[in-house]
């Protein structure tokens, strides 16, 4: 209560229930302060939930280096890519050898039909001529259509061996990020190499005069909790 408050309620112009109705209303009313005391603590409760949720990093084993996995990744893709082209070399190889067998049977119904043709046109009347002469072109046009579907599919079969050739570009690329990787790993073991052995080194201090508490972690305590990071 002020000075000019009080002598207010002294001269009688202030009623002693309103001023307590004033009162209770002013200490029931939420403050500032509490609504920021508890957003830090909402803050704080959804900042340790995410360290609880958070995924501990994996452990470096050989399964989890990252330069032996994309090593593995080159080799087994450069096989892949072998063993696909192989596959691909055979088929190719296959088709021009059926294009080959159709075109000398080409020439067997094209001399065919010209034989038929002759002889329809010398003996109109024997039917016999006339039939042979249909079969053969009906066997003719099948033939050509077969062969120009053997082409087209060597012909797709080349677009395919094209497109393959990005898959070696795309190990290149992998390759060389292998090698920046190793380039950094390399300067960063040269530009924190020392002149003194660690077998050589006398032991580190675990705790020094001055922390504000003895609770040091030990070698075992430190092995634990990094076996604790694959869990």
């Amino acid at each position: 209560m002020t000075q000019e408050e009080l002598d207010a309620l002294m001269n009688g112009d202030i009623d002693m229930d309103e001023l307590s109705e004033e009162a209770v209303e002013e200490d029931t009313a939420p403050s500032e302060n509490n609504e920021e005391e508890e957003d830090a603590i909402d803050s704080a409760d959804i900042l340790e939930e995410n360290i609880k949720s958070a995924k501990l990093p994996l452990p470096a084993t050989e399964e989890n280096k990252m330069v032996h996995q994309l090593d593995d990744v080159t080799k087994e893709s450069e096989e892949k890519a072998s063993e696909i082209f192989d596959i691909i070399e055979t088929i190719s190889n296959d088709l021009m050898e059926k294009e080959e067998n159709l075109n000398a049977v080409l020439e067997v119904l094209n001399s065919n039909v010209e034989l038929f043709e002759k002889l329809v046109t010398k003996f109109p009347d024997v039917e016999t001529f006339q039939t042979q002469l249909e079969m053969n072109q009906k066997a003719l046009d099948d033939t050509n259509e077969t062969l120009e579907i053997l082409q087209n599919s060597g012909d797709s079969i080349m677009t395919v061996m094209d497109i393959m050739q990005y898959q070696d570009i795309h190990r290149q690329k992998i390759e060389r990020v292998i090698n920046v990787m190793r380039a950094l790993s390399k300067y960063m073991n040269t530009l924190f190499e020392g002149k003194v052995d660690d077998e050589k080194r006398v032991s580190s201090a675990t705790h020094i005069h001055g922390d504000t508490h003895n609770d040091v972690a030990s070698t075992e305590d430190i092995e634990a909790l990094l076996a604790q990071f694959g869990n």
